[in-house]
């Protein structure tokens, strides 16, 4: 939800919100490349069963991702800090080794980049309409 939240945010020159000092880290992934792992998954034999963690293991701080995010759309907006919610955990990073094992090296491969731009021309279509 962060993603969608500041690129609209940017988008229409409103303030980023952060939470805390933005240092906790996030990972992303862009949906085609879940999508891909979902289907190499599917196409496995009946005895694997899961889970299988098909997340992408690259990290970014939430500061770091408003930077991109305000970078990328060519806004004017600011960053403005409220408190961490007590449950916001400092770090997500999925162990995707067995998705690898399992799926022929299966790995995400849409640099964060990409696919924010493609996110972000996603949203300004609709916020144009």
């Amino acid at each position: 939800r962060v993603i969608s939240k500041f690129i609209v945010q940017a988008l229409t020159n409103r303030d980023l919100t952060i939470n805390g000092t933005g240092n906790q880290t996030r990972s992303f992934q862009y949906v085609d490349d879940l999508v891909k792992g979902l289907v190499k998954l599917m196409d496995t034999p009946s005895g694997v069963t899961g889970p299988v963690n098909l997340g992408n293991p690259a990290e970014i701080s939430i500061l770091d991702l408003a930077r991109h995010i305000i970078r990328l759309t060519g806004s004017e907006s600011r960053m403005v800090f409220h408190p961490l919610p007590q449950d916001d955990p400092v770090h997500r990073k999925p162990d995707i080794t067995l998705a690898r094992q399992l799926l022929d090296g299966w790995c995400p491969d849409t640099p964060l980049e990409e696919g924010l731009i493609k996110t972000i021309n996603y949203f300004r279509k609709i916020l144009q309409a």
